[in-house]
């Protein structure tokens, strides 16, 4: 089998579905598959990184639409060296102009590759009802009109990192009605094992720890993701009970409005500490010495680093607007509440007050639910299963 994806961007800044793609793509060699990414990328880019894969960079866009008159040509000339192409992301021209080209493909030739599309999220209901995103959500709706939901319906299918993703896409925008709806799963690569360098390394990071488990936030500091819920929870919990484990909020967003205004809210404590973004030894330190990750998000499709900390043992606390909260639940690996203040209070009570026992068992729980459904080989296989069910 030979696959294309067609993306915005391999820049490994832009996180999320490029690194998906150089997480899996190495795996799925492994299995025979070949993978090779077109993307709308200046045509000298350098990435940082020595892929072992081919990227056709055809050129950079500079509207936001990321119009780009080579790539329809390019796909119509290279679509017979594929039997998949996958379409990952929306709302960009690199959807619309996929769609395009192999209609007209299919015109000339009764031979030609199927067509998926992966949203990686972006059809979740969310993004159309937060409040600071209503220019965007106009926005959508104008695209979902004129072109997105042609994309949905004429694709062979669309690809789904979760149940719960494939659920809320439904609910989303009018006239959805793709041919096909299929829950291809996700994985992320095993991290690194436990070094005490990673201790030290976590401590010259974060100089006010105590060197006992902690609760750990690690993702990007923004109103999406319930930090100030966090922070509230955090600090009726320290008013009712003692010794409470201190909490470290990691991640990118400080100098941000919302950074400053978790900052002054979590200034009567000194048990909360913001080390900024942690990565490498130092990451990988926070989510082996904590005793508990802790993500209160109003929305997240797959949650990477939920995934990274039950690789590491680590029970998750979480609420129910992350998308895999039902694959963690069913083998009782951390605990899920609502996106509320109250609920996030609860989750972090309940946490507390189970006993070692518990807490050891749901550590054990945590890594069963990585290994069973999110490792980077279960991932792989998971999409060549769902690609070749007819």
């Amino acid at each position: 089998m030979k696959i294309l994806r067609v993306i915005p961007s391999m820049h490994p800044k832009q996180g999320g579905p490029c690194q998906g793609i150089r997480n899996s793509i190495p795996e799925l060699e492994k299995l025979g598959i070949h993978n090779e990414v077109v993307c709308l990328d200046d045509t000298v880019s350098d990435y940082g990184i020595e892929d072992s894969f081919k990227i056709h960079a055809i050129g950079q866009s500079n509207t936001p639409w990321k119009y780009q008159k080579n790539l329809i040509p390019w796909l119509l000339n290279n679509f017979q060296r594929f039997d998949i192409v996958m379409i990952h992301g929306l709302w960009t021209y690199h959807s619309h102009a996929t769609i395009q080209a192999i209609e007209k493909y299919r015109k000339t030739t009764t031979i030609s590759p199927k067509v998926y599309v992966m949203p990686h999220g972006m059809l979740d209901p969310y993004f159309q009802k937060a409040k600071e995103r209503k220019l965007k959500a106009l926005r959508n709706e104008v695209y979902w009109k004129l072109f997105e939901n042609k994309v949905i319906n004429k694709a062979d299918g669309v690809l789904f990192t979760c149940e719960e993703e494939l659920l809320l896409a439904r609910t989303t925008f009018p006239n959805y009605k793709p041919q096909r709806e299929i829950n291809v799963g996700y994985g992320i690569q095993a991290p690194p094992a436990y070094t005490d360098s990673m201790k030290a390394v976590l401590k010259d990071k974060v100089p006010l720890w105590n060197e006992k488990p902690f609760l750990i936030f690690l993702s990007r500091i923004h109103s999406k993701k319930g930090v100030d819920l966090l922070i509230k929870a955090y600090l009726k919990l320290e008013e009712e009970l003692e010794n409470l484990p201190q909490l470290i909020i990691a991640g990118p967003g400080l100098e941000e409005a919302y950074g400053k205004e978790l900052l002054k809210l979590a200034s009567s404590s000194s048990n909360i500490l913001f080390p900024g973004m942690l990565s490498g030894d130092s990451k990988w330190g926070a989510f082996y010495e904590s005793e508990a990750f802790v993500l209160p998000s109003h929305q997240e499709n797959f949650g990477i680093a939920v995934v990274e900390a039950l690789a590491c043992s680590k029970p998750v606390l979480i609420s129910d607007k992350v998308n895999i909260w039902r694959e963690i639940t069913s083998e009782a690996g951390g605990l899920v509440e609502n996106d509320t203040e109250a609920d996030t209070y609860k989750l972090l009570k309940t946490w507390l007050k189970l006993s070692s026992s518990e807490k050891i068992k749901m550590s054990e729980n945590a890594q069963k639910v990585y290994a069973t459904k999110f490792t980077i080989a279960q991932g792989a296989k998971s999409l060549i299963a769902g690609l070749n069910s007819n």
